[in-house]
């Protein structure tokens, strides 16, 4: 699954406000990255992607909300791309493929409740 194209990798960076949320940490949604580790570092394509989503206080995750953006500019709004490995309990996406370079991307959610929770996370795949 061709995850990054080699002109999507070509973009300049992306500047993106930092995620900054709001509300009790208690009750805002977790979005845990597995693989590849967060700040990973350097990785191979392709590399099989995997979070897991956790909601709180009986809340579901809404499968709905959940935007991933792969932070270039302009930034790219991927979630269309993935949206069959995107379940309400995480995201399981084998065998992507990304081109050398560096890689950054921001995935956002919320609950059936309305609370918002949200993961900045990253790796290098070398040339």
């Amino acid at each position: 699954m061709q995850l990054i194209t080699p002109a999507e990798a070509a973009l300049p960076g992306g500047d993106m406000p930092t995620l900054v949320l709001r509300g009790s940490p208690l009750r805002r949604p977790n979005v845990d990255v597995v693989a590849p580790a967060l700040r990973g570092g350097v990785v191979s394509s392709p590399l099989h992607i995997i979070m897991r989503f956790r909601a709180f206080g009986g809340a579901k995750i809404d499968r709905q909300s959940i935007v991933v953006t792969y932070k270039k500019q302009p930034l790219l709004n991927i979630t269309k791309r993935i949206l069959p490995y995107i379940s309400e309990t995480g995201i399981d996406l084998p065998d992507a493929e990304v081109p050398p370079g560096l890689h950054e991307f921001r995935v956002l959610l919320r609950d059936n409740d309305g609370h918002a929770g949200g993961i900045d996370f990253g790796f290098q795949v070398p040339p």
